[in-house]
């Protein structure tokens, strides 16, 4: 298991850095690792020879992280919350590290996303403007029709969630490297 959570501290630290340099998390570094996480763990379960059963079953739970860490981000995407290469990274990590494991690491990004945002919100001045916009998407669908209050796209803040979901792989990976 060592290596598949080496493998996607890599992944998202390298998701990370281009999400931060460019707002975008490149197809050519998520598809490998969505593909190619249930391959590798047929083929470790055929090399250890835990037995094809094992090796079918790994595959199967990789396929299974995968499936369960895009649902929650695939929802967000939707809602025009998050990108897509955000839904694609976290599908990945799901893949390499399996539903139980996947899942904590997306909890930990989400709680460090939690945890950035609002500082660097703070930090460029625009806190209380983002609170006042985000009452309004709250409050909006309770409202009459006349009393809603429109906000303009240019009014909407945007977070790059890479650098938070290489903080929470970071940390779901060194929570089991040491059971392992």
């Amino acid at each position: 298991m060592l290596a598949f959570l080496v493998a996607a501290v890599l992944v998202a630290g390298l998701a990370a850095f281009s999400d931060w340099r460019s707002g975008m998390i490149p197809d050519k570094l998520t598809l490998p690792a969505l593909f190619g996480a249930p391959v590798a763990y047929l083929v470790r379960g055929v090399v250890t020879h835990a037995g094809t059963d094992a090796a079918v079953t790994e595959a199967g739970w990789s396929l299974g992280g995968a499936l369960v860490c895009a649902l929650i981000p695939l929802f967000l995407y939707r809602q025009s919350a998050i990108g897509f290469g955000d839904v694609k990274l976290f599908a990945a990590l799901g893949a390499l590290l399996q539903p139980m494991i996947g899942l904590e690491a997306q909890t930990y990004g989400f709680v460090a996303a939690a945890l950035l945002a609002p500082a660097r919100l703070a930090y460029e001045g625009k806190l209380l403007g983002t609170l006042k916009n985000t009452l309004a998407l709250l409050v909006n669908p309770f409202m009459p029709k006349a009393k809603r209050r429109t906000i303009d796209q240019e009014m909407m803040s945007w977070f790059r969630l890479g650098p938070a979901i290489f903080v929470g792989t970071v940390l779901a990976a060194l929570m089991h490297w040491r059971g392992l």
